[in-house]
């Protein structure tokens, strides 16, 4: 894993970007010379910054559909459904391009050729790429310290196939008269742990102990082992990086205060606040004909206001009105009493139903970000009654307001739809990494991948 601007990125899958980069200009740059319109290969700059174009384009929808993330690799299924929604939508915006501006955009047989050679290479290396990750050569050697609960997610995440780029070689008692982990996977404990990181060759140990007082924790065994380069870290830092979460039931108050991060300051205010200027012009710009046939289709429909109003919570707890696109009866709540969205919720119309799953619903949330209420990415904003509930349910809840509310965010496009205090307590996870490692390149990864959740239909209610 590589940490670039506080987040995590895996090193395979960026060598994987940079190995699809080269194929895509490649391939677009032997497009040309085959079935370019000029007899002559390849004029010089123009067919270079056509090529360049090409590649850098199918790269950024590569990682829109996230293929550059590990979901792809949990089946063909995803995989094939991933790079054919991909390629149909880049493919389509590429030809229209070359209508509209064919001096950079390669069209035509060049552009169809370009295209198909891609997709099967992409599907070609994919595959490969699947059968390398599985040689654990290339892989982190780990040793956990511990075998309780805390160490039986880090099998579970194992067993799920989430633990990329790692080699659990085994977990250690330390003590623990109770195991949660697989018998087979625990290790003698009568070694010294220099001892097996010499015997098993491990590159790196994750502390899984709940008590580390009274001599739980091999303090001086770890010093040695970090003065002779392996690396060691605590439960969070170890979900935090591999599956982009602060786990609840692994922190606390006097961790979040001296770990790194939980930052806020004027510039980055600043710069986010130039970026929701920024994107959210340019979204009102383009959506405003959708936007316009929507309010038209609810019009229609039903009676009631176009828009639906609602008080919600924003940054430091303060109240605001959002407004967002009907999408419900007007009596959806009949006797007053908030309740959770369900799944094909009988409330919803029919137009409802469907800018729901295009997330339509969502566009007149831009009036709010103009007025500073909130960004365009960061933790959903909730009701004050469901952030009562689920504050005195969940510790740490309140957190997720030291930021503004925001459209979309690394909780909404990581997880499904919450409807349910378990819900909201898997949300907070990943809405806690957002407020450790909010950066202005998490927001545009978070964009990127948001793109995905509105064609994929992913998480809709």
């Amino acid at each position: 894993m590589i940490r670039f601007f506080r987040h995590y990125i895996s090193s395979s899958m960026l060598f994987l970007m940079l190995l699809e980069f080269m194929v895509f200009f490649l391939t677009s740059h032997f497009s040309a010379e085959r079935h370019g319109p000029s007899p002559i290969p390849l004029q010089g700059a123009e067919d270079l910054y056509k090529a360049l174009l090409f590649a850098s384009f199918l790269t950024l929808f590569s990682s829109m559909f996230d293929l550059y993330g590990w979901a792809w690799t949990t089946g063909l299924k995803s995989l094939f459904l991933r790079v054919f929604a991909c390629f149909l939508i880049a493919g389509s915006l590429l030809f229209a391009g070359s209508l509209l501006l064919p001096v950079a955009f390669a069209g035509g047989l060049e552009l169809l050729s370009s295209l198909v050679i891609s997709c099967l290479s992409v599907v070609l290396i994919r595959l490969l790429f699947v059968e390398w990750d599985k040689l654990d050569l290339f892989k982190k050697r780990v040793l956990v310290l511990g075998t309780g609960s805390r160490a039986a997610k880090i099998e579970e995440l194992a067993t799920q196939g989430k633990a990329q780029g790692l080699n659990i070689i085994g977990y250690l008692p330390m003590g623990a008269v109770h195991s949660y982990v697989p018998h087979d996977r625990v290790l003698a404990e009568s070694a010294n742990i220099s001892d097996l990181v010499d015997q098993h060759g491990i590159t790196e140990i994750v502390v899984a102990i709940r008590e580390r007082r009274g001599g739980g924790l091999p303090v001086s065994e770890l010093l040695e082992c970090k003065l002779r380069g392996v690396s060691v870290l605590d439960l969070p830092a170890f979900f935090e990086r591999q599956t982009g979460i602060l786990p609840l039931e692994a922190i606390n108050a006097s961790w979040m205060i001296f770990s790194d991060g939980f930052s806020q300051g004027m510039a980055r205010d600043v710069v986010k606040r130039l970026f929701d200027l920024f994107v959210s012009g340019l979204l009102l710009l383009f959506t405003l004909p959708i936007m316009l046939l929507t309010g038209l289709s609810i019009r229609l429909e039903s009676s009631g206001p176009i828009f639906y109003t609602q008080e919600r919570v924003g940054q430091y707890g303060n109240p605001f009105t959002i407004y967002k696109f009907r999408s419900m009866y007007t009596d959806a709540e009949k006797d007053g009493q908030p309740v959770w969205a369900a799944h094909n919720d009988d409330r919803t119309t029919r137009v409802g139903r469907l800018i729901r799953r295009l997330r339509i619903d969502e566009l007149p949330q831009t009036i709010n970000v103009f007025l500073g209420q909130m960004s365009f990415v960061g933790p959903r904003p909730e009701r004050s009654y469901f952030v009562d509930e689920l504050a005195a349910q969940i510790p740490y809840f309140h957190a997720r307001h030291s930021v503004k509310p925001g459209i979309t965010g690394w909780a909404q496009v990581c997880f499904p739809y919450g409807a349910s205090v378990e819900d909201a307590m898997s949300k907070l996870q990943y809405d806690l990494y957002y407020v450790k490692n909010h950066s202005l390149f998490l927001d545009l990864m978070i964009l990127l991948q948001t793109a995905q959740v509105v064609v994929l239909g992913k998480g809709v209610r």
